[in-house]
Parts: structure tokens; sequence; C-alpha cells
């Protein structure tokens, strides 16, 4: 599953996603480069926009084909919906949120409740108006009782409105969550202060209008959730013809209301990975972006495209290193419960300076690499220790423990915990003279993870640990089998993380179902409430030192050791004007976009 974060918010949501082709970020921000160092960025030939034309995107794998916002799943379907639907809100670069659909809002006293103003001047592609029972309708339908079982994945939307849990568990036919003033005012009811307010209100809005007399558990397979001139937003392109696998187009909505749309169209076709580049040196396709972008590896062949702009940017993610800490025992695993108490501790990895050891001895530079031609990465890509995106004021960058390589520290962790070369093969031991090996696991899908596999098992080995590679497995079947292991101890994996918000649960709590290394830390699970518990998470600077202290706590139990983050890589024609990435991804006020002849 992949997830795509643009700065459309709707796209801004804490979805777990592996993908672990896009997982990435750097610290010096969004930069871009052109084979002339003296062009400056998206200086155009001439002063004034231009009407007409169309731009050419690749994508380098098929969308499945669900166009409904609120049930699609992953990246490919994104780059369409990005262009076609709106939310509330949008944020800017520093993750703030602004208006969108919603012109202004305004909090309740005790913050446990939001009103927003809407825009009277927003219509929906078949020209009806977009009003609150819109946006009512689409997030009744997130807490109806059969979205779930329909596809829906949604559901952390919904799960703090008033009366969600019990409109969802169908208790009542009442949802009195989010209310519809007037036609154009509504207000979100939350059961309690919410820190994640805006966050949680600022997913697509989906038309009733068109919806409403479908039952959910059919809106997937409804021709307005896949067809061309059926799927219906508020976007600036309406998604007009399809060639399914092949090209998929988008056609201006002279009706937006942001202002009618430079461009005639822009269209979407899939390409071989090992074409696309090819074509963009050709002109025969405009851009690559997300969810893949092109190769640290392509780099220095993209930057002698003398036509041919590159953005380096951060993402929101990174790939990691789990430690599989304890066990779900076969009645949990029965049962479908997940209880830490009743966990069984993993043995051979339960000491942490075993962990600590482990992380000391991957030299993550390495993999990295600092320059092209070196390491995974081509040195396009950041080591980051904790699991929060660098561009969140959140993050903390200097009092968690760093783990910089040290072979010397790693060996001396080692020994202290009593793990030692008793036999004189080179492996240790472990403190009962027995026998040492470590399973690593991981999940097909994507050659920079296969390939780092057999290299963290040959850094682990210069320091006497033993590993046990297994054989790749689809993500499919990786993932049941990760949930479920009953001898697995490390994995490899990737995170996509939405731009919302920092908070880190949902993958980390010990009740979490990403939580595949089964940490259990009760005293990190407190600060993760505490971090959204109000008042005091009202006020950023509590909020934040919540969040340092509770990446100081990750990073010396080690649940995970954060790989790497790897830098999204963007190219487009310069013949494209008016592209202005927002941190978030490429399509960003698309109907800005213009073409010079």
């Amino acid at each position: 599953m992949e997830i795509l974060k643009k700065r459309k918010s709707w796209l801004s949501l804490l979805a777990i996603v592996f993908l672990l082709g896009m997982l990435a970020a750097c610290s010096d921000g969004n930069k871009e480069t052109t084979n002339d160092p003296d062009d400056g960025n998206n200086d155009p030939v001439t002063s004034e926009p231009k009407s007409g034309g169309t731009v050419v995107g690749a994508m380098d794998t098929a969308p499945t084909g669900q166009f409904n916002p609120i049930f699609y799943q992953e990246a490919y379907e994104a780059n369409i919906l990005g262009l076609t639907h709106d939310s509330l809100l949008s944020q800017n670069d520093e993750l703030e949120f602004e208006p969108h659909l919603a012109k202004e809002w305004k909090f309740s006293e005790d913050f446990s409740s939001v009103t927003f103003t809407l825009r009277d001047d927003v219509k929906w592609h078949d020209g009806q108006p977009f009003t609150a029972n819109d946006v009512v309708f689409t997030y009744k339908t997130i807490a109806d009782p059969e979205y779930v079982a329909a596809g829906g994945v949604r559901s952390s939307y919904v799960s703090k409105l008033v009366g969600a849990e019990e409109y969802t568990s169908g208790e009542t036919d009442e949802f009195p969550g989010v209310v519809a003033d007037d036609d154009y005012t509504v207000t979100f009811h939350f059961k309690e202060p919410n820190v994640m307010a805006l966050a949680d209100a600022s997913f697509t809005i989906i038309p009733e209008h068109i919806f409403k007399d479908i039952p959910v558990a059919d809106m997937p397979s409804a021709a307005a959730s896949l067809q061309p001139n059926e799927v219906i937003g508020t976007g600036p392109f309406k998604f007009t013809e399809m060639v399914e696998g092949e090209r998929y187009v988008l056609t201006k909505n002279p009706d937006y209301f942001l202002g009618e749309p430079y461009l005639d169209s822009v269209e979407w076709r899939v390409v071989n990975q090992d074409l696309i580049l090819q074509l963009l040196e050709s002109g025969e396709i405009d851009f690559v972006a997300d969810p893949n972008g092109f190769q640290a590896a392509d780099y220095d062949t993209v930057a002698n495209m003398e036509h041919v702009k590159i953005i380096e940017q951060n993402d929101f993610g990174y790939q990691l290193l789990g430690f599989i800490q304890n066990y779900r025992t076969p009645e949990d695993i029965e049962a479908g419960v997940l209880e830490p108490e009743n966990w069984v501790p993993n043995e051979r990895l339960k000491d942490p300076k075993v962990r600590q050891a482990i992380a000391y001895a991957i030299n993550r530079q390495a993999l990295i690499g600092t320059k092209a031609g070196e390491g995974l990465l081509h040195g396009r890509g950041q080591i980051i220790n904790a699991p929060i995106a660098t561009q969140f004021p959140a993050y903390d960058g200097e009092n968690p423990n760093q783990y910089e390589f040290s072979q010397e520290q790693a060996n001396a962790l080692l020994d202290e915990a009593g793990y030692k070369d008793v036999t004189g093969d080179g492996l240790r031991e472990d403190p009962e003279g027995n026998e040492w090996v470590l399973k690593l696991a991981y999940p097909l899908g994507n050659k920079l993870r296969e390939d780092s596999a057999p290299i963290i098992v040959e850094m682990l080995a210069e320091v006497g640990v033993s590993v046990d590679l297994q054989q790749p497995l689809e993500m499919a079947a990786y993932v049941p089998e990760l949930t479920n292991t009953q001898d697995w101890d490390l994995y490899l994996l990737g995170w996509t993380l939405g731009s919302g918000d920092p908070d880190p649960s949902g993958l980390w709590g010990s009740k979490d179902a990403y939580n595949f290394g089964r940490w259990y830390n009760p005293e990190a699970d407190q600060l993760l409430v505490d971090a959204v518990t109000p008042p005091d998470a009202f006020d950023p600077e509590f909020r934040n030192q919540v969040y340092s202290d509770w990446q100081v706590m990750f990073q010396e139990d080690l649940p995970a050791l954060i790989l790497y983050a790897q830098n999204k890589l963007y190219a487009y024609n310069e013949r494209m004007q008016g592209v202005v990435p927002a941190v978030t991804g490429f399509i960003n006020d698309p109907q800005l976009w213009w073409v010079q002849d």
C-alpha cells in the first residue's frame, strides 16, 4: 500500500503504508537545480502565463482503479485525486493549516468543537453547489457501520467525534459528530478537546448528491468511484478519459473556485520504470514525480538533460530495522487481540544493550553513501534518529541517542551483556554459552530494502552477531507473518507518515496494530497520551517537549533503528512553468501550471 503526501491536507493522514521506495527526508529542505547555474527557479521566458496546452506525467505503476477519496489506498490513485478533489483545509510549507474549501474557522471556548465557514462559490464538476451537507455526508459515510467492511481505512478521521462509536456500532442512526448549521456553515463536535481537530477535519470531501442513494457497501464498485466523467470532485481538473493501465486524462475545470487552470489538460501515462528517463529526455513526458520520482543512481543522468529541472526535497518517512521484543501468544492471535500483559519476551533480544549494540554496529552512513556512486542512496538521504518527520518542530535531532557507527561500542555492549565468542569461530554465543542466531525478515517490493538486507547481515557479523537472513516474502504474505511471528527477531520495513500532525501513536503505542515489534513500555505510552491531552497539549512548547522526552525514550529502549530517510527526487521539463511543489509533494496549485512554447 502506498500513500502520497500532497499539499491538499486530505492526503495528510496518518495512514500507515508500506511504500519503501519513497521514504525520505533531507536536512536542507526543498531545493531545485537546473543545468544552467544562472537560471532561477521557474523563471519563465515570458512574463505572463499562457492558457492552453497539455503536460504529461509518468507513473511506473498503473492505478488499481479506485478513485473515491474515502476508499482509495494507493499513491497512484492519489495522483489523479490530487487534481480532482479538495478538502476544507490545506497546509503551507510550515505545515500550518490554511483555508481552502473553508474560508475560516472558529473553535469553541473549550476546544471541543470547531465551526467552519465554507466558501459559497464552489461547484462540483457537474455544476451542483458544494455545501455543508457534503461535509456531513463524507464524515457520516466514513463512520458508517459498513465502511470498514467495504474496504475503508480512514476511520481515524471520525474516531474522536461525538457519537461516532455509537453510530459505527449500529446502536443509533443519529450522527451528531458533524452538523450542518446552514448551507455554508458546518461544525465538528469532538468527544473532548481535540489537539488534532484541524487535521481530523481536513479529509477530502465527496459529493452527497452523487452517493446518497448508493449503499456504503456498494460505493467502491459504483461508477462514481471508478469511471472517467463519473468521478465528481471540486478540484481544478476533471477526470475525463482512461485507457486502463495505460493513460489517464484530466481536463481543466473552468469553474474552479481558485481560478480557471491555464492548462487544458494533464495526462498521466503508465511507463515502465526503465523507460521513464528516456522519455523525459526526449520530451515525450514532461514530469516524473510522486510516488517514486526518479532514483538517486540516475541523478547525474537527469542533471545532464539540458531542458530538465530537478527538485530534491524532504519526504515524510523512513526505513527501519525493527527489533521484535515480544511475541503474542497463540491464544491472543486466535482471539485477534493485542494484550501486552500476555506477551512473551523474546529472549534473544530482550536485553536493551543487545539492541543498542546492533544499532552501533550498523554503518547507516555507508548505506546512504556520501556522493554519487556510493552506498544505496548515492548520498541522497540522511540519518534520522526518531520516528517523527523532520519537517515537524516536534522532531528532536539532538537529545535522542544518535548511535553513530562504532564497532568498538557495539563490541563493548555485547561483552557487557554476556554475549561472547566462547567457541572461537568469530560468532558470539548467548550468556549461557548456547548458539545465538537472529532471524532477519524482509519483504519484496523495494530494491533498496532488498539490497540493504545482506549488507546489514555482513555489518552485524563483523561484531560477532550471527544473522539468519530469511527468504523475502511478498508484502501481502509478509505483513500477516510479521504480525503473528513466533520466531523472527529482526525485520525491515518502511513508513510513510502524514503531514497533518507529528503524533506517532498508531505506530508505536503498545496496542497499536502496526507495533510489529511488540514494544511494551507503559511510560512511553503515557507520554503519547500526554502529548494530545488538553489543556496542556494546546501549548506547542509543552507538546514538543513531551515528544522530545518520548523520542529519547524510544532511542534508549530501541524498538527499532531508523536506518535512513531517502530524498525525494522529482524532474520536469523546463517548458512547464508555475511549478512550485509543496513540502508535502509535487502536485501543488496545478491550476497555476502552464507551458512555454
